[in-house]
């Protein structure tokens, strides 16, 4: 059966993309029927014309149909872009179930700031939220001890495991079973060889962390979904040092887990508080991320209000990334009045204005 085409399917062959490459995209198909397995899972597709006119994207998850496959070729073209559960544009994920984000405890070390932003991202996505802390053989059993009560204090249960010695692995694969899963966090923290450990015939490129500034490099360049041995999906993702919190800053507060709790036990004054400074909030006081909630709360209000200074015209700001992962917003200088003008361009107007002159150049030799 494996040299002939299965009988065709009336709207298509239901598969899963896992990955985007331009403008072609691997499909793996399901399996649809058990009496005539398919000649292949994997096909090499593009899209109809109709979903390019209507402007239907396709990501990596999408559920997709495809029609017409060429099964000699592994050739097909996806027709239909089935209603996505989830979708994220940052990395680009559809229908995905849960983030993992990994970090290392040593090497490079943790900055709760830049740990705050990825968690606060995560969360603002509206999925379920997985912490591992990876090296662990690199720090004693005491400071794996603070650094899970620290994050149980955020309402987080970190795993701590070490891809090196193979140690905390159940306890990631128990979290991924039967999940699609996207593993996100920095550069150089170990996530390529954690999906090496868990998919061994992947061999993700794995890169080394700079010594100067004890940061990653960054080795994963687009998105990709791996099938996990024991069932689920990973997609991995670039790694990134510094997330671009994009949430409002109403949406923000609902990006910590401690004021949540705070705010299912008691309520603040107003409906609209953002617990900064407002009279009676039941959120304000000593937790551990409150400052960096004020940080993000500030970066929060200041984009929203660039946002809507320039909703009817052109951009007047740009973001610039400072130490510890912070934002800020500047704004932009006009580039004719403040912008000098180079020695090329200077010179090529005066050849301009030769040429359109020439008459006049030559009147004023003749007198001279």
């Amino acid at each position: 059966m494996a040299d002939t085409a299965p009988t065709e399917q009336s709207k298509g062959w239901l598969g899963t993309v896992l990955a985007v490459q331009a403008n072609y995209y691997q499909v793996r198909l399901a399996d649809q029927t058990a009496d005539e397995p398919l000649p292949t899972r994997d096909l090499l597709c593009t899209r109809r014309s109709r979903l390019k006119k209507t402007g239907q994207r396709v990501m990596v998850g999408d559920r997709v149909l495809v029609e017409e496959p060429d099964w000699a070729g592994g050739r097909g073209a996806i027709a239909e872009v089935l209603p996505r559960q989830t979708e994220l544009n940052r990395p680009p994920v559809a229908n995905a179930d849960q983030i993992l984000l990994v970090f290392a405890l040593s090497a490079p070390p943790v900055e709760p700031l830049q740990l705050s932003r990825f968690l606060v991202k995560a969360e603002s996505t509206g999925m379920r939220v997985q912490m591992c802390f990876n090296k662990r053989d690199l720090v004693s059993a005491e400071e794996q001890c603070q650094w899970h009560a620290r994050l149980t204090d955020w309402g987080y249960e970190p795993i701590m495991i070490s891809v090196a010695q193979g140690a905390g692995l159940q306890d990631i694969l128990r979290q991924l079973e039967g999940q699609t899963t996207i593993i996100s966090g920095p550069s150089g923290v170990g996530k390529s060889s954690l999906i090496n450990l868990l998919i061994p015939e992947l061999e993700l490129r794995v890169g080394d962390v700079s010594g100067k500034l004890q940061r990653g490099r960054h080795t994963t360049r687009h998105v990709e979904l791996f099938h996990l041995p024991g069932g689920g999906l990973l997609a991995d993702t670039p790694g990134f040092n510094q997330p671009e919190l994009d949430c409002t800053p109403e949406a923000l507060t609902q990006c910590f887990p401690e004021i949540r709790d705070r705010l299912h036990r008691d309520r603040c004054q107003f409906s609209d508080c953002l617990h900064r400074d407002e009279p009676n909030c039941a959120v304000r006081g000593d937790w551990e991320r409150y400052p960096y909630y004020l940080q993000l709360l500030d970066e929060a209000i200041a984009r929203q209000d660039a946002l809507n200074r320039t909703s009817e015209g052109e951009a007047t700001f740009k973001v610039k990334s400072r130490e510890e992962g912070q934002i800020q917003y500047e704004p932009k200088l006009e580039p004719k009045k403040y912008r000098q003008s180079s020695r090329r361009s200077r010179q090529q107007a005066l050849q301009e204005w030769a040429k359109g002159n020439a008459d006049l150049l030559d009147e004023d030799e003749e007198i001279h």
